[in-house]
């Protein structure tokens, strides 16, 4: 009977696992993690992540238990510890899933190439998007707009998921393991443990909470998902990320919720969401043609920017004292869940880029090392499209007025009095611009401006005309 190593990377689920159950038809499955230092770096410059990733591989372990599979956790170099664990199982062959960051991606075919080189097969399998990586225009290039990309997609069809293996075969000893605590992939007593008050990592837990949504958020998505305070966000993100959840699945189970309501409002409901999924797809069509987007901005004449802002105004934005309430309140929940809206996001990423002339690199790295969500495609995509520089971007004349996004958005200011509580006893519309209420206004609400909440760093029309002028001068090159 064969012998298959499954090599876990970012693919944390038993179902629609295409090389899990691929091994699992063929005989005997022998799951591996591998902890190396380059993934030791990696997810030092994501420590959310890192929370994320270890209670990820544990929910794991419990599965692969449940169905008689033992996980083998093994350090070191990807290569060695994989012919390592050949040798001691007596395996066959290497099965693994793809991934699409420039450094795994090169990662995966060098270590293809160094196994089948010594006599080992070796099979890859595509499971983390919806689409053909490698989808092209027809010109042969790739989509450098959205609609564009999306309408191809939407002439393609969705795989159907992989069936859930029926029966896995394991082997139990004579492989050399190491537990998943010995790994020290977090430090209990690091700022990211509180997150289990908002957040239970792992398989089981996306797709109760997938179910939970297509049967009672998923009618609201379109009309309410910019809406803060509402609940129409999925949370599912997080899941995503690190493989605990099936796009391909969800994919299919909610476009088989629409084909069974007859409601218009719920079908275009589900027609958002479904577009959502493709951005997903998108972002990642753009890493895998463009590497250089987590690094560099596309639209090369960005490459003479005149940044401006200092280190004190950005670490004022990362703890959430910038003096604008919804930009604090977003940062604030970042550092608090891990998580933030994606109609903020948006908001406090403008404001650090076009309020305060700092390099958009900086939030990405901020938002790698604070967000549960963390991925690469997606935030080096949405970075350069608020700042303007990368491919179908906002255009970066368009500078999103923190006041007005918060006066839309969050009418009664229930986002901002939860997470910046020094303005909870400020309503509307003061809350949205305290600096202008009436003092005997701040005092009823024993609110002091510039001593229990800062003035506002920067003056908005002031920034927003210093904005502009700095891209005037990149416009032409």
């Amino acid at each position: 009977m064969k012998r298959t190593i499954v090599w876990f990377r970012n693919d944390f689920r038993l179902h629609d696992n295409p090389a899990l159950s691929e091994a699992a038809q063929e005989g005997v499955v022998i799951p591996v993690f591998i902890w190396s230092e380059e993934a030791k770096q990696e997810y030092a410059e994501s420590e959310a992540s890192s929370w994320w990733l270890y209670h990820s591989v544990a929910t794991l372990e419990k599965g692969l238990q449940a169905h008689g599979l033992k996980l083998f956790i093994k350090t070191g170099d990807e290569f060695d510890a994989l012919v390592e664990v050949m040798e001691e199982a007596d395996a066959e062959a290497v099965y693994f899933n793809e991934r699409y960051e420039p450094a795994e991606r090169s990662k995966g075919s060098r270590i293809a190439e160094q196994l089948e080189s010594i006599g080992i097969e070796v099979q890859t399998f595509h499971g983390h998007l919806l689409f053909n990586h490698d989808l092209v225009n027809k010109q042969g290039e790739p989509y450098k707009v959205f609609t564009s990309f999306w309408k191809r997609c939407m002439q393609e069809v969705v795989a159907r998921p992989v069936p859930f293996p029926a029966e896995m075969k394991g082997i139990e000893r004579g492989i050399q393991t190491v537990t998943l605590d010995q790994l020290q992939i977090i430090d209990e007593n690091n700022w990211h443990q509180k997150f289990h008050q908002y957040w239970e990592p792992g398989e089981q837990a996306a797709v109760e909470k997938w179910q939970h949504y297509l049967e009672d958020g998923m009618s609201f998505y379109h009309a309410k998902r910019d809406f803060i305070s509402s609940s129409s966000s999925s949370e599912l993100s997080p899941y995503l990320a690190a493989g605990n959840i099936s796009v391909k699945a969800m994919w299919h189970s909610a476009k088989s919720l629409s084909e069974e309501t007859p409601e218009a409002v719920v079908r275009q409901s589900i027609d958002t969401f479904l577009k959502q999924l493709i951005w997903r797809d998108f972002a990642y069509h753009q890493l895998i043609h463009y590497p250089d987007i987590i690094r560099s901005p596309l639209r090369k004449q960005f490459l003479g920017f005149p940044w401006q802002g200092t280190e004190e105004q950005l670490m004022k934005w990362k703890i959430g004292q910038t003096g604008y309430p919804l930009v604090d309140a977003g940062m604030r929940e970042l550092w608090e869940t891990g998580m933030m809206h994606n109609r903020v996001r948006m908001v406090t990423a403008s404001f650090l880029v076009k309020h305060l002339l700092i390099p958009w690199q900086e939030g990405y790295n901020w938002f790698k090392h604070t967000l549960l969500d963390f991925d690469t495609a997606n935030n080096a995509m949405g970075w350069q499209w608020v700042t303007g520089c990368g491919i179908d971007a906002a255009p970066y004349f368009r500078i999103f007025n923190p006041i007005l996004q918060s006066e839309k958005f969050d009418p009664n200011g229930s986002y901002i009095r939860k997470w910046v509580p020094e303005l909870s006893s400020l309503q509307a519309p003061y809350i949205h611009k305290p600096w202008e209420a009436h003092v005997s206004v701040l005092e009823e609400a024993d609110i002091q401006i510039g001593v229990t909440y800062p003035l506002p760093i920067v003056d908005h029309a002031v920034a927003r005309k210093r904005a502009l002028e700095a891209y005037q001068q990149v416009k032409g090159t």
